[in-house]
Parts: C-alpha cells; sequence; structure tokens
C-alpha cells in the first residue's frame, strides 16, 4: 500500500486530498472522503462563518477522521471563517487566492495544521519561513483559479524549494496522475475535478452531466484581465463571459456579471448564467461512483506503476 509522510503528519491512510472547491465541497463530501482514507477538505469559499461551521459539524457527524477547511483568503469573510476553523478545531486548514501570513500564528496555537496552496517558487518559500506544515502546489490545468505554471513544472521546482511535504494538484484524476506525482517528488495528490463525480457531492445533475461528457478541449479560462484567472467548462456564460471581458467593459462590470455564477451552476444547474468550474481532467471522470471508491481506484492503479518503474533501467 502506497502510504507517505503526509500519511503520518495527517492520521490519514492515503496521501489523498480533496480539493476545496466553494459551494461544492461540503460537510457531506468532506466526511465521505475522510472515511475514504483521504483529507476531505471543506469549502469556505465566499460564505460567512456560521455556514463553515455548520459544515463543519455535519462532517464532525459523520466522521471521527481528520477534516480539512481550505479558506479562500481573497473573501470578504476570510477574517471570520479564519476565527471560526480556530475555533472548531479542524486539524488541516488549506488555503488560496491569497497570502495567510496573518493568520498562521492562531491556527497554529490552535493546533491545525497549515497547508497552503502555492503557485510559485517564491510564495512557497514564503510559506516554509512563515511555519506551514506542508505545500500543496496547484498547476494551471486545475478548475477554479488557476496559475501560470503547468503542474509538470511546478511541482518539482517547489520539491526543490522547500524541505517541507509537497502534496501535488491540477491535472490529476487517476492512478496515473497519483505515479507521475509522486515521482516528481510530490509526496500526496489533490483532486477536485474527478471528485465531482462522488455520489456524495451535493452538485446539481445537470453539473455532473457535463463532467461525464466532458471532451479533451471543454476547458477555458477567463478573468486574467481582472487578474484572478478561472478555469471552467466551455458554456454559453464563460464564452459570454471572455467576449465581454476582452471586449471593453469596465473592470466593475466583469466583476459584476461574474458574481453568483458558481453558485447558479451548482445549485440551478443553469446552463446560461452558471460557471461550471472545471479542471483539465474533466474527460477523464467517465463514472459516478462513492468518494470511497474513487480513492481506492487511484490508489490501486498508481502502485503497480511505481511497483513497475524498474522496467525502464536497465
Amino acid at each position: 500500500m502506497i502510504k507517505s509522510e503526509i500519511c503520518e503528519m495527517l492520521g490519514i491512510r492515503y496521501p489523498v486530498f480533496q480539493g476545496g472547491m466553494a459551494w461544492i465541497a461540503d460537510g457531506k463530501l468532506a466526511a465521505a472522503v475522510s472515511n475514504g482514507g483521504g483529507l476531505g477538505i471543506i469549502a469556505a469559499g465566499n460564505a460567512p462563518g456560521d455556514y463553515v461551521r455548520e459544515q463543519i459539524r455535519i462532517a464532525r457527524a459523520s466522521t471521527a477522521a481528520p477534516i480539512g477547511v481550505n479558506i479562500m483568503l481573497m473573501s470578504p469573510f476570510s477574517s471570520e471563517v479564519a476565527q471560526v476553523v480556530a475555533e472548531e478545531r479542524v486539524e488541516v486548514v488549506t488555503t488560496g487566492a491569497g497570502n495567510p501570513s496573518k493568520y498562521m500564528q492562531s491556527w497554529q496555537e490552535a493546533g491545525i495544521r497549515v497547508i497552503p496552496v502555492v503557485a510559485s517558487v517564491a510564495m512557497a518559500k514564503l510559506m516554509t519561513r512563515l511555519g506551514a506544515s506542508a505545500l500543496i502546489a496547484e498547476g494551471g490545468e486545475s478548475g477554479g483559479h488557476v496559475g501560470e505554471l503547468t503542474t509538470m513544472v511546478l511541482v518539482p521546482q517547489i520539491c526543490d524549494a522547500t524541505t517541507l511535504p509537497v502534496i501535488a494538484a491540477g491535472g490529476i484524476a487517476d492512478g496515473r496522475g497519483v505515479a507521475a506525482a509522486l515521482m516528481l517528488g510530490a509526496c500526496g495528490v489533490q483532486m477536485g475535478t474527478r471528485f465531482l463525480s462522488a455520489e456524495e457531492c451535493s452538485v446539481h445533475p445537470k453539473y455532473k452531466e457535463k463532467i461525464l461528457k466532458a471532451t479533451d478541449l471543454c476547458t477555458m479560462v477567463t478573468g486574467k484581465r481582472l487578474g484572478h484567472p478561472v478555469r471552467s467548462l466551455r458554456t454559453q456564460f464563460a464564452r459570454e463571459y471572455a467576449k465581454a471581458e476582452y471586449g471593453g467593459m469596465p473592470d466593475e462590470e466583469l466583476e459584476a456579471l461574474g458574481s453568483g455564477a458558481l453558485r447558479l451552476a451548482v445549485q440551478e444547474g443553469d446552463e446560461r448564467q452558471g460557471c461550471f468550474l472545471s479542471g483539465q481532467v474533466a474527460a477523464m471522470v467517465k463514472k459516478e461512483q462513492p468518494a470511497a471508491a474513487i480513492i481506492k481506484e487511484v490508489m490501486e492503479e498508481a502502485e503497480p506503476l511505481l511497483l513497475g518503474a524498474s522496467k525502464w533501467v536497465k
């Protein structure tokens, strides 16, 4: 069985994190992933503290295994949520879309392992100095907010820049991705898009249908002009947003155009006004399964690949 130092650090069976997908990764999904041996992560997104506290307690009611919370630092509720996770003493906090340095000390005092998402060597070095427990190196293949570098390029550079354990994210949906990530120097993986097909994932059925029917060229990136690019499925909304982005629409109007679009996709399956976030691996997601089965499958696929690697060395 594949185990790594991140398993020992966090008390999980498999080195698999579930991505913190806003309005998608709730307490139910996080508990299912944690019960399956990975690390389930509740996404705070743009939600207020009361919502996050409720989801933590939903997860706690269904699992005794470690859980995490992902905090999007550009959220107007980030300070409120930072306090909630400290009070609820979740085992892990992952962060994205910003610098978590002002919260690090309070989380560490609460006994929380802080594992920031990083998309550059400079941020990896800063988080290492500030006392992060590990790092998630997320390539631009991922869904949601993305950086410039691909996973293949980013992960080894982050591994070279830090002594901390590194989790690879972006473009990973099966055992081949897990094996490749470990060979790049990572000690685990984070998957988001693959868990959209989990039976415990409560997205609208139309969202799941779009993922299961996706093709290799099904995603696009918008929002670069605003400084926070986002990868989503190539829908009518995404195309119209891209047209507005490069058609001279003022920044304020462009921001308003995207406001609430993810929630419309997740909760209502709105194909005209909803933004369906997805990574490039959507085309590799072929079936709906329990979260535990997803984890077991990718790890069982990875193990023979790693054991057979010696055939390339003569």
